[in-house]
């Protein structure tokens, strides 16, 4: 199941996890955000167990997209061990979203 990130959970739920992250930094009012919705919800179902997946709006957390150098949304990032491990621009493929995680 997809997360909900926020600047108030993000430590928590994304730096302190004890599997990788998928993180889809996104706006509501962004087109190609909305082509990558549904792959990322696929992806919450098919890696669950080996990784958590969720999505932080960048409009309402501003702060934490900023601290990552988020300049083009969808961007796509993995955090493991409370670190940045990879990390995709724009609309991709469920394989390479996928193989991305993996590899973390």
């Amino acid at each position: 199941m997809e997360k909900t990130f926020t600047t108030a959970n993000f430590d928590n739920e994304v730096l302190q996890a004890d599997k990788p992250v998928l993180v889809d930094f996104y706006a509501d009012w962004c087109g190609p955000c909305k082509m990558m919705a549904p792959v990322v919800e696929q992806l919450a179902g098919e890696l669950d167990g080996i990784a958590y997946v969720g999505k932080l709006n960048v409009d309402d957390n501003e702060e934490i997209a900023m601290k990552y150098g988020v300049m083009t949304i969808p961007t796509l990032m993995v955090f493991k061990n409370g670190l940045p491990a990879g990390k995709l621009i724009g609309v991709q493929p469920k394989d390479t979203v996928a193989k991305l995680v993996k590899e973390a």
